[in-house]
């Protein structure tokens, strides 16, 4: 503390100067309920200099991040989204259920066929029952590093937060940045066969801050006034890493993960893996100065080269001299799984919940890398992965490969041959998945490919079991569903016992992506009552890349508000 009173001596500047700033909490105004916002999206290209070096970045808007779409529950949002660029492009709107409207929901191949260069497709839907912090994204090859913004949705006119109204509120995206162009960077390691490398930075809100060569004033801060209590919107767009995130000396009081709100619990640090949110409130109770806000990695599987030096920005208090050095963050160890699971346990629904009492289609969802055998003539080339095979990954063993049309669109004209309707309820051979995994790589860890679908009655009762396996590495692996939103009602390390699992039916949180844990298992619950076709995969790019992911359909009720409406004019087509 000695330290600390010390360094706010220094920062503290005698001049009242700075408390006479007109400095005031420029609040957004919330929107009117059920009103339709539209908003024009360009897929653009913007020269952008970081790191000592300036590349061209595809961007929304030549905006980085993009442009923030604030709605209010129950809007209806339209949004233009015109293609100026060389590459594909899509626009994922993750956390939105898109109720109704699956034909929106963006993830290329799997909905929709990729707006093209010169195209223009318009994407429609309504915030049903949804408010809080979500984002878009580009949902083709690795556009995310660059492609994403914010969602911001506030509660109905009249309803408040659940907590006291903070005093202002700022948007945090967690980000990666490569030098290498993104697109070129996943096909050159798709080629390879082997692992891809670590970002050359991590970023807050497009800054990787002083830590980075030529980044010293290339920060992110938040100026905040003594005693006032502040919302952060912590989002975490990157790519292949989750992040620890803190400020120094001050607690994170959380309040919402993944748009749901939360019973409130406070910690130092916490970790998100990329697709999730968390909204958490931070009081300015400390001496004047400028604190570190620092974002770092959290790799948890083994023998993986990644980023270790952490993005810092600055949450800077009126009154601090602006030269004075920022308070150090401490973030957990690189590997502390123990955090990321105290954090977890921290999780709970603000209310109890109504969690189904019986289960109509039970899943055991494996998921994991693999290594294929090579099957290249040029094998140094081709087959860079552990013991000279190729890297894969996959549920249930099966390895997630792209139609050539969207397989909502397949599904829905009834073609032929791009899908089949046969993905497993449970791996094919049960064994110690976590400590006994067939790991003679690549003789005995092949992946079957395929384009496979579970189909879900309308109205079933769905639970997920998924399994993380030590085939390559255990990892900690971010689960997301698309079109839905899940109770989390239980997780535990090792291998999943339903003799001994400890399972929350009172108030577990309500999420769209979880992290399995390391070397452990998630159990999910959710009423499949949304008609589409509905990607689940891995948020790591790398592992969704491999084939880490599947696809559940959902059929059609009875009626016309449980049934699929028929597809937009101005489909993208393949």
């Amino acid at each position: 503390m000695a330290n600390l009173a010390t360094s706010m001596l220094l920062c503290l500047s005698l001049s009242m100067s700075y408390y006479l700033q007109a400095f005031h909490a420029m609040a957004h105004e919330w929107p009117g309920g059920g009103s339709t916002r539209f908003y024009d999206f360009k897929v653009q290209t913007l020269r952008a200099t970081k790191l000592c070096n300036t590349k061209e970045i595809v961007t929304i808007n030549r905006m980085f991040p993009g442009p923030v779409i604030y709605a209010q529950e129950e809007d209806r949002i339209i949004v233009k989204v015109t293609n100026v660029t060389p590459y594909n492009a899509t626009i994922h709107w993750h956390g939105v259920r898109q109720k109704l409207s699956c034909w929106f929901d963006g993830p290329s191949y799997i909905t929709q066929c990729p707006i093209q260069a010169g195209q223009t497709f318009t994407y429609e839907f309504t915030l049903v029952k949804q408010k809080g912090t979500f984002f878009w994204h580009a949902h083709v090859s690795w556009l995310r590093a660059t492609a994403h913004g914010a969602i911001v949705v506030y509660p109905k006119t009249g309803i408040p937060y659940p907590f006291k109204q903070p005093y202002e509120e700022h948007i945090v995206i967690l980000g990666e940045y490569w030098l290498r162009d993104v697109v070129q960077l996943e096909r050159k390691v798709l080629a390879s066969g082997g692992a891809a490398p670590p970002a050359d930075a991590f970023t807050i809100n497009g800054h990787p801050g002083p830590n980075y060569n030529c980044s010293r004033n290339d920060v992110y801060r938040i100026e905040v006034v003594p005693g006032k209590t502040y919302l952060l919107r912590l989002i975490n767009a990157g790519l292949n890493m989750e992040n620890f995130f803190a400020i120094a000396y001050h607690n994170l009081t959380v309040v919402e993960v993944d748009a749901e709100y939360t019973k409130s619990f406070t910690t130092d640090s916490v970790m998100l893996g990329p697709g999730q949110t968390m909204n958490v409130l931070v009081t300015a109770d400390q001496p004047i100065g400028k604190y570190s806000m620092a974002m770092g990695p959290y790799m948890s599987a083994q023998n993986v080269s990644f980023q270790n030096i952490s993005a810092i920005a600055y949450f800077q208090y009126l009154g601090a001299a602006p030269n004075c050095l920022s308070l150090p963050a401490k973030l957990p160890r690189f590997n502390d799984s123990l955090a990321v699971m105290t954090v977890m346990d921290g999780l709970r629904s603000l209310n109890p919940v109504d969690v189904p009492k019986e289960i109509d289609a039970s899943l055991f969802v494996t998921v994991g890398l693999n290594i294929n055998k090579c099957q290249s003539k040029t094998p140094q080339w081709n087959c860079q992965g552990t013991n000279n095979g190729t890297f894969a990954a996959s549920m249930n063993n099966i390895s997630f490969v792209n139609p050539t049309v969207s397989v909502l669109e397949a599904y829905y004209k009834k073609i032929g041959g791009h899908f089949t309707e046969d993905f497993p309820d449970s791996p094919l051979k049960f064994y110690d998945f976590v400590n006994g995994a067939p790991n003679n790589a690549p003789n005995n860890t092949q992946a079957t490919n395929g384009t496979r679908t579970r189909v879900l009655e309308y109205g079933s009762r769905v639970q997920v079991i998924f399994q993380d396996t030590g085939t390559v590495t255990t990892e900690n692996h971010p689960i997301h569903l698309h079109g839905y939103s899940f109770y989390v009602v239980g997780y535990g390390t090792g291998n999943f016992n339903p003799q001994t699992a400890d399972f929350n039916l009172i108030d577990p949180p309500y999420m769209n992506t979880i992290g399995v844990p390391v070397g452990g298992w998630a159990a999910i619950q959710f009423v499949a009552d949304n008609p589409g076709v509905w990607f689940m995969h891995c948020h790591l790019d790398i592992h969704q890349s491999w084939g880490l992911g599947a696809v559940l359909i959902v059929e059609n009720g009875k009626g016309e508000l449980e049934t699929l409406p028929h597809p937009p004019a101005d489909l993208p087509r393949c």
